[in-house]
Protein backbone atom coordinates (compact mmCIF):
# COMPACT_ATOMS: atom_id res chain seq x y z
CA UNK A 1 0.00 0.00 0.00
CA UNK A 2 2.76 2.42 1.04
CA UNK A 3 4.75 1.61 -2.11
CA UNK A 4 1.69 2.33 -4.23
CA UNK A 5 1.25 5.73 -2.56
CA UNK A 6 4.92 6.62 -3.10
CA UNK A 7 4.70 5.53 -6.72
CA UNK A 8 1.57 7.65 -7.24
CA UNK A 9 3.31 10.68 -5.71
CA UNK A 10 6.33 10.21 -7.97
CA UNK A 11 4.09 9.99 -11.03
CA UNK A 12 2.29 13.17 -9.99
CA UNK A 13 5.62 14.99 -9.50
CA UNK A 14 6.84 13.85 -12.90
CA UNK A 15 3.72 15.29 -14.50
CA UNK A 16 4.26 18.74 -12.99
CA UNK A 17 5.58 21.45 -15.34
CA UNK A 18 9.32 22.04 -15.26
CA UNK A 19 10.35 24.84 -12.95
CA UNK A 20 13.50 26.92 -13.15
CA UNK A 21 15.75 26.54 -10.15
CA UNK A 22 15.89 29.47 -7.79
CA UNK A 23 18.11 31.76 -9.82
CA UNK A 24 19.48 35.00 -8.42
CA UNK A 25 20.22 38.05 -10.54
CA UNK A 26 23.91 37.53 -9.81
CA UNK A 27 23.74 34.01 -11.25
CA UNK A 28 21.94 35.25 -14.35
CA UNK A 29 24.58 37.97 -14.80
CA UNK A 30 27.29 35.33 -14.50
CA UNK A 31 25.57 33.20 -17.17
CA UNK A 32 25.33 36.19 -19.50
CA UNK A 33 29.02 36.93 -19.04
CA UNK A 34 30.07 33.30 -19.50
CA UNK A 35 28.06 32.87 -22.70
CA UNK A 36 29.21 36.17 -24.17
CA UNK A 37 32.86 35.63 -23.23
CA UNK A 38 32.76 32.18 -24.84
CA UNK A 39 31.41 33.58 -28.10
CA UNK A 40 33.75 36.55 -28.30
CA UNK A 41 36.80 34.48 -27.37
CA UNK A 42 36.11 31.94 -30.09
CA UNK A 43 34.89 34.25 -32.86
CA UNK A 44 36.56 37.35 -34.29
CA UNK A 45 34.72 40.67 -34.33
CA UNK A 46 35.87 41.59 -37.84
CA UNK A 47 33.10 39.94 -39.89
CA UNK A 48 30.56 41.39 -42.29
CA UNK A 49 27.43 43.28 -41.20
CA UNK A 50 24.91 40.79 -42.63
CA UNK A 51 21.89 39.72 -40.56
CA UNK A 52 23.36 36.76 -38.68
CA UNK A 53 26.27 38.72 -37.24
CA UNK A 54 24.12 41.81 -36.72
CA UNK A 55 21.53 39.81 -34.76
CA UNK A 56 24.26 38.72 -32.34
CA UNK A 57 25.19 42.35 -31.75
CA UNK A 58 21.62 43.29 -30.83
CA UNK A 59 22.03 40.81 -27.97
CA UNK A 60 25.49 42.05 -27.05
CA UNK A 61 24.22 45.63 -26.86
CA UNK A 62 21.46 44.54 -24.50
CA UNK A 63 24.03 42.76 -22.34
CA UNK A 64 26.12 45.95 -22.24
CA UNK A 65 23.13 48.06 -21.23
CA UNK A 66 22.59 45.70 -18.30
CA UNK A 67 26.12 44.85 -17.13
CA UNK A 68 28.28 47.67 -18.58
CA UNK A 69 31.09 45.32 -19.65
CA UNK A 70 33.36 47.62 -21.67
CA UNK A 71 35.44 44.78 -23.06
CA UNK A 72 32.36 43.15 -24.56
CA UNK A 73 31.16 46.49 -25.92
CA UNK A 74 34.53 47.01 -27.62
CA UNK A 75 33.86 43.81 -29.60
CA UNK A 76 30.78 45.47 -31.13
CA UNK A 77 32.60 48.74 -31.81
CA UNK A 78 35.33 46.82 -33.68
CA UNK A 79 32.65 45.08 -35.75
CA UNK A 80 31.00 48.40 -36.63
CA UNK A 81 34.36 49.99 -37.54
CA UNK A 82 35.26 46.98 -39.69
CA UNK A 83 32.06 47.53 -41.69
CA UNK A 84 32.46 51.31 -41.92
CA UNK A 85 29.12 51.64 -40.08
CA UNK A 86 27.26 50.38 -43.17
CA UNK A 87 25.18 47.50 -44.37
CA UNK A 88 25.22 46.83 -48.11
CA UNK A 89 27.50 49.44 -49.64
CA UNK A 90 26.25 50.32 -53.15
CA UNK A 91 26.25 54.13 -53.42
CA UNK A 92 23.77 54.63 -56.26
CA UNK A 93 20.12 54.40 -55.08
CA UNK A 94 19.05 53.52 -58.62
CA UNK A 95 20.80 50.18 -58.15
CA UNK A 96 19.38 49.34 -54.70
CA UNK A 97 17.46 46.01 -54.51
CA UNK A 98 15.20 44.18 -52.06
CA UNK A 99 12.60 42.06 -53.89
CA UNK A 100 14.60 38.83 -53.80
CA UNK A 101 17.11 37.33 -51.41
CA UNK A 102 20.58 38.75 -51.96
CA UNK A 103 23.90 39.14 -50.18
CA UNK A 104 25.54 41.47 -52.71
CA UNK A 105 26.48 45.09 -52.08
CA UNK A 106 23.50 46.28 -54.16
CA UNK A 107 20.86 44.73 -51.84
CA UNK A 108 20.82 47.91 -49.77
CA UNK A 109 17.04 47.87 -49.18
CA UNK A 110 16.96 44.16 -48.29
CA UNK A 111 16.23 43.88 -44.58
CA UNK A 112 19.04 41.44 -43.84
CA UNK A 113 21.49 44.27 -44.56
CA UNK A 114 19.59 46.75 -42.37
CA UNK A 115 19.48 45.10 -38.93
CA UNK A 116 23.03 46.40 -38.34
CA UNK A 117 21.55 49.91 -38.14
CA UNK A 118 19.89 48.99 -34.82
CA UNK A 119 23.32 48.63 -33.23
CA UNK A 120 24.89 51.62 -34.97
CA UNK A 121 22.10 53.84 -33.67
CA UNK A 122 22.50 52.39 -30.16
CA UNK A 123 26.24 53.09 -30.25
CA UNK A 124 25.59 56.62 -31.48
CA UNK A 125 23.15 57.30 -28.64
CA UNK A 126 25.64 55.83 -26.18
CA UNK A 127 28.38 58.13 -27.48
CA UNK A 128 26.13 61.15 -27.01
CA UNK A 129 25.23 60.08 -23.47
CA UNK A 130 28.94 59.91 -22.66
CA UNK A 131 29.59 63.49 -23.73
CA UNK A 132 30.20 63.19 -27.44
CA UNK A 133 28.56 65.59 -29.88
CA UNK A 134 26.30 64.80 -32.81
CA UNK A 135 28.89 66.20 -35.20
CA UNK A 136 31.71 64.07 -33.75
CA UNK A 137 29.69 60.88 -34.04
CA UNK A 138 27.63 61.52 -37.16
CA UNK A 139 29.63 58.88 -39.05
CA UNK A 140 27.91 56.21 -36.94
CA UNK A 141 24.46 56.96 -38.37
CA UNK A 142 25.26 58.58 -41.72
CA UNK A 143 24.56 55.44 -43.77
CA UNK A 144 21.55 54.49 -41.66
CA UNK A 145 20.00 57.90 -42.28
CA UNK A 146 20.72 57.74 -45.99
CA UNK A 147 19.22 54.29 -46.51
CA UNK A 148 16.28 54.42 -44.14
CA UNK A 149 15.21 57.92 -45.21
CA UNK A 150 15.08 56.66 -48.78
CA UNK A 151 12.93 53.69 -47.74
CA UNK A 152 10.64 55.71 -45.49
CA UNK A 153 9.83 58.19 -48.25
CA UNK A 154 9.60 55.72 -51.13
CA UNK A 155 6.28 54.69 -52.65
CA UNK A 156 6.89 50.95 -52.30
CA UNK A 157 5.50 49.08 -49.29
CA UNK A 158 6.47 45.50 -50.17
CA UNK A 159 9.89 45.55 -48.48
CA UNK A 160 9.15 42.92 -45.79
CA UNK A 161 8.12 39.80 -47.64
CA UNK A 162 9.59 37.27 -45.17
CA UNK A 163 8.93 37.09 -41.43
CA UNK A 164 12.57 37.56 -40.40
CA UNK A 165 12.43 41.12 -41.73
CA UNK A 166 10.05 42.07 -38.94
CA UNK A 167 12.94 41.75 -36.51
CA UNK A 168 15.58 43.01 -38.90
CA UNK A 169 13.90 46.29 -39.84
CA UNK A 170 10.84 47.16 -37.73
CA UNK A 171 13.02 48.21 -34.76
CA UNK A 172 15.24 50.23 -37.10
CA UNK A 173 12.18 52.29 -38.04
CA UNK A 174 11.30 53.12 -34.45
CA UNK A 175 14.94 53.86 -33.61
CA UNK A 176 15.08 56.17 -36.64
CA UNK A 177 11.97 57.92 -35.34
CA UNK A 178 13.66 58.44 -31.98
CA UNK A 179 16.81 59.61 -33.72
CA UNK A 180 15.15 62.12 -36.04
CA UNK A 181 11.69 62.88 -34.63
CA UNK A 182 10.29 62.21 -38.11
CA UNK A 183 6.87 60.51 -37.85
CA UNK A 184 7.22 59.22 -41.42
CA UNK A 185 9.31 56.34 -40.05
CA UNK A 186 6.38 55.19 -37.91
CA UNK A 187 3.92 55.57 -40.77
CA UNK A 188 6.15 53.58 -43.11
CA UNK A 189 6.57 50.91 -40.45
CA UNK A 190 2.80 50.55 -40.22
CA UNK A 191 2.37 50.58 -44.01
CA UNK A 192 5.06 47.95 -44.58
CA UNK A 193 3.71 45.70 -41.84
CA UNK A 194 0.21 45.85 -43.30
CA UNK A 195 1.68 44.51 -46.53
CA UNK A 196 3.42 41.71 -44.61
CA UNK A 197 0.12 40.85 -42.94
CA UNK A 198 -1.57 40.52 -46.30
CA UNK A 199 0.85 37.90 -47.61
CA UNK A 200 1.93 35.80 -44.60
CA UNK A 201 -0.17 36.44 -41.48
CA UNK A 202 -2.43 33.54 -40.52
CA UNK A 203 -5.57 35.29 -39.32
CA UNK A 204 -6.82 32.19 -37.49
CA UNK A 205 -3.87 31.91 -35.10
CA UNK A 206 -1.95 35.19 -35.23
CA UNK A 207 1.19 33.32 -36.29
CA UNK A 208 3.14 34.28 -39.40
CA UNK A 209 4.12 31.87 -42.14
CA UNK A 210 7.80 32.37 -42.97
CA UNK A 211 6.87 33.81 -46.38
CA UNK A 212 4.26 33.38 -49.10
CA UNK A 213 5.73 30.03 -50.18
CA UNK A 214 4.70 28.41 -46.91
CA UNK A 215 1.09 29.61 -46.61
CA UNK A 216 -1.39 26.82 -45.82
CA UNK A 217 -2.83 24.87 -47.61
CA UNK A 218 -0.37 25.46 -50.47
CA UNK A 219 2.31 24.20 -48.10
CA UNK A 220 1.74 21.75 -45.24
CA UNK A 221 3.83 20.11 -42.55
CA UNK A 222 4.68 16.42 -42.70
CA UNK A 223 1.37 15.59 -41.05
CA UNK A 224 -0.76 17.97 -43.08
CA UNK A 225 -0.81 20.84 -40.58
CA UNK A 226 -0.01 24.52 -40.84
CA UNK A 227 3.77 24.83 -40.84
CA UNK A 228 4.81 27.76 -38.67
CA UNK A 229 8.59 27.99 -38.29
CA UNK A 230 9.66 28.73 -34.72
CA UNK A 231 12.59 31.01 -35.51
CA UNK A 232 10.52 32.88 -38.08
CA UNK A 233 7.82 33.68 -35.55
CA UNK A 234 10.46 34.25 -32.88
CA UNK A 235 11.80 37.06 -35.05
CA UNK A 236 8.30 38.56 -35.17
CA UNK A 237 7.56 38.49 -31.44
CA UNK A 238 11.01 39.84 -30.56
CA UNK A 239 10.67 42.52 -33.24
CA UNK A 240 7.32 43.66 -31.87
CA UNK A 241 8.79 43.88 -28.37
CA UNK A 242 11.58 46.09 -29.67
CA UNK A 243 9.14 48.27 -31.60
CA UNK A 244 6.99 48.88 -28.52
CA UNK A 245 10.08 49.98 -26.59
CA UNK A 246 10.53 52.99 -28.87
CA UNK A 247 7.04 53.71 -30.22
CA UNK A 248 5.28 56.67 -28.56
CA UNK A 249 2.04 55.63 -26.89
CA UNK A 250 0.17 58.48 -28.51
CA UNK A 251 1.01 57.26 -32.02
CA UNK A 252 -2.23 56.68 -33.92
CA UNK A 253 -1.48 52.99 -34.66
CA UNK A 254 0.11 52.18 -31.30
CA UNK A 255 -2.77 49.94 -30.21
CA UNK A 256 -2.51 47.96 -33.46
CA UNK A 257 1.01 46.93 -32.45
CA UNK A 258 0.03 46.23 -28.84
CA UNK A 259 -2.86 44.00 -29.91
CA UNK A 260 -0.65 42.11 -32.37
CA UNK A 261 2.01 41.57 -29.69
CA UNK A 262 -0.52 40.31 -27.14
CA UNK A 263 -2.23 37.97 -29.57
CA UNK A 264 1.01 36.43 -30.77
CA UNK A 265 2.24 36.07 -27.19
CA UNK A 266 -0.90 34.16 -26.22
CA UNK A 267 -0.60 31.58 -29.01
CA UNK A 268 3.14 31.24 -28.39
CA UNK A 269 2.52 30.33 -24.75
CA UNK A 270 -0.11 27.75 -25.74
CA UNK A 271 2.19 25.94 -28.17
CA UNK A 272 5.24 25.48 -25.92
CA UNK A 273 6.43 21.90 -25.36
CA UNK A 274 6.34 20.68 -21.75
CA UNK A 275 10.17 20.53 -21.77
CA UNK A 276 10.27 24.30 -22.23
CA UNK A 277 11.22 24.67 -25.89
CA UNK A 278 9.28 25.22 -29.09
CA UNK A 279 9.76 22.71 -31.89
CA UNK A 280 10.93 23.99 -35.24
CA UNK A 281 7.51 23.39 -36.81
CA UNK A 282 5.41 24.79 -34.00
CA UNK A 283 2.06 23.12 -34.72
CA UNK A 284 3.55 19.79 -35.81
CA UNK A 285 6.22 18.65 -33.32
CA UNK A 286 6.67 15.38 -35.22
CA UNK A 287 7.68 17.24 -38.39
CA UNK A 288 11.15 18.06 -36.96
CA UNK A 289 11.14 16.82 -33.36
CA UNK A 290 13.46 17.86 -30.56
CA UNK A 291 14.65 21.09 -28.97
CA UNK A 292 15.67 24.24 -30.83
CA UNK A 293 17.21 27.26 -29.15
CA UNK A 294 16.95 30.30 -31.43
CA UNK A 295 13.17 30.30 -31.78
CA UNK A 296 12.80 29.42 -28.11
CA UNK A 297 15.11 32.23 -26.99
CA UNK A 298 13.42 34.88 -29.13
CA UNK A 299 10.01 33.77 -27.82
CA UNK A 300 11.34 33.84 -24.26
CA UNK A 301 12.71 37.34 -24.77
CA UNK A 302 9.42 38.61 -26.16
CA UNK A 303 7.31 37.10 -23.38
CA UNK A 304 9.67 38.31 -20.66
CA UNK A 305 9.76 41.80 -22.08
CA UNK A 306 5.97 41.83 -22.23
CA UNK A 307 5.66 40.79 -18.57
CA UNK A 308 8.42 43.12 -17.40
CA UNK A 309 6.79 46.11 -19.08
CA UNK A 310 3.17 45.47 -18.15
CA UNK A 311 1.88 44.26 -21.51
CA UNK A 312 1.38 40.65 -20.36
CA UNK A 313 0.11 39.43 -16.95
CA UNK A 314 2.85 37.67 -14.99
CA UNK A 315 0.44 35.19 -13.46
CA UNK A 316 -0.59 33.85 -16.87
CA UNK A 317 2.91 33.62 -18.33
CA UNK A 318 5.00 32.59 -15.31
CA UNK A 319 4.99 28.84 -16.03
CA UNK A 320 5.80 29.37 -19.71
CA UNK A 321 8.70 31.64 -18.80
CA UNK A 322 10.11 29.33 -16.13
CA UNK A 323 9.93 26.28 -18.40
CA UNK A 324 11.66 28.19 -21.19
CA UNK A 325 14.39 29.46 -18.86
CA UNK A 326 14.97 25.93 -17.57
CA UNK A 327 15.45 24.72 -21.14
CA UNK A 328 17.74 27.61 -22.07
CA UNK A 329 20.03 27.16 -19.06
CA UNK A 330 19.93 23.40 -18.50
CA UNK A 331 19.87 22.14 -22.10
CA UNK A 332 20.87 24.90 -24.51
CA UNK A 333 23.67 26.41 -22.39
CA UNK A 334 26.68 24.10 -22.13
CA UNK A 335 29.10 24.09 -19.14
CA UNK A 336 31.72 26.10 -21.05
CA UNK A 337 29.22 28.79 -22.11
CA UNK A 338 28.49 27.49 -25.60
CA UNK A 339 24.86 27.80 -26.70
CA UNK A 340 23.77 24.64 -28.47
CA UNK A 341 20.69 23.24 -30.22
CA UNK A 342 20.53 26.20 -32.63
CA UNK A 343 19.05 25.31 -36.00
CA UNK A 344 21.49 26.38 -38.75
CA UNK A 345 20.72 29.23 -41.14
CA UNK A 346 17.65 28.36 -43.19
CA UNK A 347 14.03 29.29 -43.80
CA UNK A 348 11.95 26.38 -42.49
CA UNK A 349 11.79 23.33 -40.27
CA UNK A 350 13.60 20.50 -42.06
CA UNK A 351 12.68 16.89 -41.24
CA UNK A 352 15.75 14.83 -40.35
CA UNK A 353 18.06 17.81 -39.85
CA UNK A 354 20.48 17.27 -36.96
CA UNK A 355 20.35 19.90 -34.22
CA UNK A 356 22.35 19.03 -31.10
CA UNK A 357 24.48 20.41 -28.28
CA UNK A 358 27.22 21.36 -30.76
CA UNK A 359 24.84 23.27 -33.07
CA UNK A 360 25.71 26.90 -32.40
CA UNK A 361 25.36 30.18 -34.29
CA UNK A 362 25.88 33.88 -33.75
CA UNK A 363 22.18 34.76 -33.91
CA UNK A 364 21.40 32.01 -31.39
CA UNK A 365 23.81 33.57 -28.91
CA UNK A 366 22.25 36.98 -29.53
CA UNK A 367 18.80 35.57 -28.84
CA UNK A 368 19.99 33.94 -25.62
CA UNK A 369 21.54 37.21 -24.43
CA UNK A 370 18.29 39.09 -25.09
CA UNK A 371 16.28 36.52 -23.13
CA UNK A 372 18.79 36.34 -20.27
CA UNK A 373 18.87 40.12 -19.85
CA UNK A 374 15.09 40.20 -19.57
CA UNK A 375 15.13 37.28 -17.13
CA UNK A 376 17.54 39.28 -14.96
CA UNK A 377 15.04 42.15 -14.97
CA UNK A 378 12.20 39.69 -14.36
CA UNK A 379 13.87 38.60 -11.14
Amino acid sequence: MRKNIIFAVLLALAALPLQAKDWTREQVAAAITKVNDYWQTNNKAEVRSFWDNAAYHTGNMEAYKLLKNEKQLDYTRRWADHNDWSGATEANPAKWKYKTYGEGKDFVLFGDWQVCFQTYIDLYNLALSQGGTAEQNYFMVKRAKEVMHYEAYSKANDYWWWSDALYMVMPVMTKMYRLTGDKQYLDKLYENLCYSDEIMLDKETGYYFRDARYVYPKHKSANGKKDFWARGDGWVLAGLAKVLQDMPKDYEHYQFFVDKFKRLSAIVAKTQQKEGYWTRSIMDPAHAPGPETSGTAFFTYGLLWGVNNGYLPKKEYRKTIERAWTYLTETAMQPDGKIGYVQPIGDRAIPGQTVDANSQANFGVGAFLLAACEYYRYL
